[in-house]
């Protein structure tokens, strides 16, 4: 702050609010021992002299020290690691065309990722995912689910999956949360297979290939495949006979 009366001026620190309410000037500066970072200035009278606002500067600049010498005596350097009771944010960045997948029909995979996490997600239009937890192994939770459910699925990849459920024609398969596609019982062995259910069971993990993509978005999956990119079957042709 500072008080003037004709060529006599006082610069105050720290001021309160009389202080502010007959000064002719606020003046806030905020910087480290570097330099100044940001400044405020409000002034009641028509101007400052640039000799005034120098010193205002300089007077600054010693209160800043001062209040910087008494910080450092407590923590003079940022901490090698964040304290464990100190909240998390994580930040995802996503493709926007995957937003409706990770919210999922009725807010259901976006209220399962939360639920199992523990954490608070916000969803920007622009893609950007913020997720807010009060754990390191919360976030990292979530951030892995939400990677899962908006990755592209490829096709030829292999994924681990878990059975959701069993029809009589297959086994529909989540390859990640809230994508999932069908293992056609015609794919899941090289051997003839009459009942899915003798096969595998909802709940199960199971290995699979995806081998296909159809124009909705529907995947296709072989169990088949998975096993024998995994591990080729061995030749199995006979031995030629001796002549």
């Amino acid at each position: 702050g500072l008080l003037l009366s004709g060529d006599r001026k006082v610069f105050l620190r720290d001021i309160i609010g009389s202080e502010d309410h007959y000064g002719e000037m606020d003046f806030k500066v905020a910087g480290s021992r570097k330099g100044i970072t940001a400044i405020q200035l409000d002034v009641k009278n028509k101007g400052l002299r640039w000799e005034i606002l120098a010193e205002a500067l300089q007077e600054a600049k010693e209160g800043r020290m001062y209040i910087l010498d008494i910080m450092d005596s407590v923590l003079d350097r940022p901490r090698s690691s964040i304290s464990p009771y100190a909240p998390r944010i994580g930040i995802v960045e996503i493709n926007p065309d995957r937003i409706g997948a990770l919210i999922g029909p009725g807010g259901k995979i976006i209220k399962r990722i939360v639920e199992e996490a523990g954490v608070t997600i916000d969803i920007k239009e622009n893609g950007k995912v913020l997720v807010f937890s009060r754990t390191e192994e919360g976030k990292e939770k979530a951030i892995e689910m939400i990677r899962n459910v908006t990755q592209d699925v490829e096709v030829g990849k292999i994924y681990l999956g878990k059975v959701t459920r069993i029809a009589d024609f297959g086994a529909f398969v989540e390859i990640f949360p809230g994508r999932e596609g069908l293992c056609h019982i015609s794919q899941l062995s090289f051997e003839r297979i009459r009942k899915v259910e003798d096969f595998v069971k909802p709940g199960e993990d199971l290995l699979v290939k995806v081998i296909g993509i159809d124009s909705l978005g529907r995947i296709t999956l072989s169990h088949k495949e998975a096993i024998a990119a995994v591990s080729p079957p061995k030749d199995t042709k006979p031995p030629q006979r001796r002549k």
